[in-house]
């Protein structure tokens, strides 16, 4: 129980759900779109998405200047089935909704 209870210990921050959710919705995002997506600065949102990597809930691939995050792959049979819920259960939530339109028009500068 102690795995599972870490899980939604990282996953109880509102931001962190939040990224969790466009994760799982678009897969390998940006540092840089997720911030625009959340309407909050890059330095926040990478301090989180530290957080949800240090915790093994996410992973990181750096490109250039760029960190790239995406889900990581589910050790938990909970995991798996958080992402699944992600996917469906809150893509419908008003605050993904917003997030998610956000999402769509965000771009990188290179």
């Amino acid at each position: 129980m102690q795995a599972e209870a870490a899980v939604f210990k990282v996953l109880g921050d509102p931001i962190r759900l939040r990224l969790a959710v466009l994760l799982a919705a678009r897969g390998e995002t940006c540092v840089c779109v997720l911030s625009q997506a959340l309407d909050e600065p890059d330095f926040k949102i990478s301090r989180h998405l530290g957080i949800m990597r240090a915790a093994g809930v996410v992973e990181a691939r750096r490109e250039g200047t760029w960190m790239h995050y995406r889900l990581a792959a589910p050790r938990l049979r909970l995991e798996k089935c958080l992402q699944e819920c992600f996917r469906r259960c809150l893509a419908e939530h008003r605050t993904v909704k917003a997030d998610m339109r956000r999402l769509k028009k965000a771009t990188c500068a290179a």
